[in-house]
């Protein structure tokens, strides 16, 4: 689908000018968790740059095992050309061929390389097949009469994902070839990278050596380790000749699954797979910004490949199991997240029937009233510590059964969903309590960070916001007020009677208690340990925006006016106004630093989508006005992860992009947003 391809041509660069090439991202994920990504030059810059980082079962989780592939062509004059890539000495980086990339495109999400010279076209694509840990590398000579030698050397380095690139190499490594399949592997329990390289007169010569140190300088930037080896096994060489081409495949996958499909079978698959998550989402969601978020929301859901008995479970129900990775590339699922992206993810691309599952699949994790805040990286079992997931998956339910009209989830559901009431009024894990003075929500435990702005360094909760938090409260009166419907529906007016009682108490102390008549917008926290917090953050949205809004009409206004004062960005809301004595322009550096702007200013994507829901509450019909407030993603998707939204943004101009390359709630809430402001 042409209309969802993104080009961005690159002729005869200025050597000094190759930084948009550094610093723009690709992406891909093979709907396990797994994924291959790096920059359009071919440099690895963090330790998650890889060309298959593999979606492993607990206990390993996410595994780095195929880092880097280096390319040289022998043209027909006898001319040996690099085509991508780089070379490290003495902590520095040196490209190769950048002269000679004259495009890079996304293909439907697809990355393409395109390079010109000596009268010789070739094209690199990279695939990963879905639902394995699989990866196709496949080049074409598409002009020129060749023939051309291609010589491909692999780099690797097993180890977790998220490890330090000055870990230790593995080792000794073993190869083993059998007709032209390779198997490396490390004598530890991780599987063995598989290789094969498909095409005409395919070889490998055994040459293994150590890299020097690699430099991975965002990780440099960012604090971390920024220095280690890799291992090169040898090379493999290929000719091809114009029409012709070929395919290197590294997997962590058995024999027989590796070799279930050809090259082509695989491309063409994929291809089809991706056209059709197009084609099933609405018409006006089919095209330009939607289409390419479209794609974009498809690389979040996954089946998780680490928890089998999740999956035995729900194959026993005649269900299926799916989850949200909240952000590549080091989330994991976080029930948050997975919440609040779920209708920009599912419900606005036309997947309903995944919708289910994940709604399923996270009310089977209910605990004393809770849902995960997260699963760790290579575990089985969540962690608990939040106090809005379990909120925002009211607001799910709700989202879907509009959708969808599936009672039968939302009566599976509604057990589970009177059992949180329950537990939220008699107290249950870290402070998470109702107070019964008012009706209004406390949370708050030492050492614990409960609602989304839940940066913590070491012991140093940033923005503890313990107490009664604005948002918490408001999603507290939509969940009791969706409770209370709910259960009219199904016919037990008492009970229906009784919450709303309670959304009725909330209701009234909300108002009488959050508004700031100095200010004239709410206060962020009330009755927290330092009293009433006057801070102008974004959270006050929420009061507005939900489907069933706790704040009064007439404040609707007052408040709106002075996030969009103070909070708006073209890319989303400053978690935090300029003026206020923790505001930081600036979210870089190492982590202390980072996490210190994380929510003190640092301008989120995903807020982008409650505002515009407040917008339009306050301005009903003002379509295009609401549609201003997304301007800046239009140019967005192609200057980071390119057709994807990042996590964050400095707080000021230029509004630089931070945090991860794609995250969930970004490309959902913004994808969300775009299509209720269709003109």
């Amino acid at each position: 689908m042409e209309n969802v391809n993104r080009r961005m041509p690159w002729a005869e660069p200025d050597p000094g000018n190759t930084e948009p090439l550094l610093t723009r991202e690709w992406l891909l994920t093979n709907g396990l968790g797994g994924y291959a990504s790096g920059t359009i030059a071919g440099a690895a810059t963090r330790r998650y740059h890889g060309l298959l980082i593999a979606a492993l079962p607990a206990p390993h989780g996410r595994t780095m095992m195929f880092n880097h592939l280096t390319e040289q062509v022998r043209l027909p004059d006898g001319s040996l050309v690099r085509f991508g890539g780089a070379e490290w000495a003495d902590r520095s980086l040196e490209l190769h061929g950048m002269g000679h990339l004259k495009e890079f495109r996304l293909d439907v999400g697809l990355p393409v390389w395109r390079y010109e010279v000596g009268g010789v076209v070739l094209e690199k694509t990279i695939l990963l097949v879905h639902r394995q840990n699989t990866v196709h590398i496949h080049y074409q000579l598409v002009e020129g009469d060749g023939p051309i030698r291609l010589w491909l050397q692999p780099s690797l380095h097993f180890r977790p994902h998220d490890a330090a690139v000055s870990t230790r190499l593995p080792g000794p490594h073993v190869l083993t070839a059998i007709d032209g399949r390779y198997e490396i592997s490390d004598k530890s329990d991780l599987p063995p990278l598989r290789m094969m390289l498909h095409g005409q007169r395919a070889a490998f010569t055994l040459e293994g050596k150590k890299t020097p140190q690699v430099l991975y300088r965002i990780e440099a930037r960012r604090g971390y380790e920024s220095t280690g080896e890799l291992w090169i096994p040898g090379y493999f060489r290929i000719d091809l000749a114009k029409g012709q081409d070929a395919t290197l495949v590294a997997s962590t996958e058995p024999w027989d699954a590796v070799q279930a499909l050809s090259p082509a079978e695989a491309r063409e698959a994929e291809r089809l797979r991706l056209n059709r998550l197009v084609a099933q989402a609405p018409p006006e969601a089919q095209a330009g910004l939607a289409g390419e978020l479209v794609l974009a929301a498809d690389q979040f859901i996954i089946t998780p490949a680490g928890r089998v008995e999740d999956a035995a479970r729900a194959r026993a129900a005649g269900d299926e199991v799916r989850t949200v990775i909240a952000g590549y590339h080091w989330f994991t699922d976080w029930g948050r997240d997975t919440m609040i992206s779920l209708e920009g993810l599912t419900l606005c691309t036309g997947r309903h029937r995944e919708a289910g599952y994940i709604l399923r699949t996270f009310a089977h994790y209910v605990r004393d009233g809770v849902i995960p805040n997260l699963f760790p990286e290579g575990e089985k079992e969540g962690l608990y510590h939040t106090a809005d997931a379990t909120l925002w998956f009211f607001h799910a339910v709700y989202r879907y059964v509009q959708a969808t009209g599936d009672r039968a989830t939302l009566q599976l559901i509604l057990p589970k969903f009177r059992d949180i009431l329950e537990h939220h009024l008699r107290g249950t894990r870290f402070g998470i309590h109702v107070d019964p003075a008012d009706g209004l929500l406390h949370q708050g435990q030492e050492g614990y960070q409960l609602t989304w702005m839940d940066a913590k360094v070491g012991d140093w909760v940033v923005t503890p916001r313990r107490g009664k938090a604005v948002e918490i409260n408001a999603l507290w009166y939509n969940a009791l007020r969706l409770l209370e419907n709910w259960l009219r529906e199904e016919g037990d007016e008492a009970a229906a009677k009784e919450v709303g009682g309670h959304a009725e108490k909330a209701r009234a102390s909300f108002n009488r208690r959050f508004w700031n008549q100095a200010t004239g917008y709410l206060f962020d926290v009330v009755d927290g340990e330092n009293g009433d917090d006057p801070s102008c953050r974004p959270n006050q949205v929420f009061a507005i925006s939900l489907d069933h809004p706790v704040l009064d009409r007439e404040r609707w206004a007052p408040v709106l006016k002075v996030v969009r004062e103070r909070l708006v960005t073209p890319v989303g809301l400053r978690s935090l106004a300029p003026g206020s004595p923790d505001y930081k322009p600036k979210y870089d550096g190492d982590l202390r630093s980072r996490d210190a702007a994380y929510h003190q200013g640092t301008v989120w994507a995903w807020l982008a989508g409650p505002f515009v829901d407040a917008w339009l509450a306050v301005h009903p019909g003002d379509r295009a006005g609401a549609r201003e407030f997304l301007s800046g993603f239009t140019n967005h998707l192609g200057e980071a992860c390119l057709g994807s939204i990042s996590e964050v943004f400095d707080a000021e101009e230029p509004f630089t992009p931070r945090g991860c390359i794609a995250q969930a709630w970004s490309v959902a809430e913004v994808l969300r947003a775009w299509l209720k402001t269709v003109p």
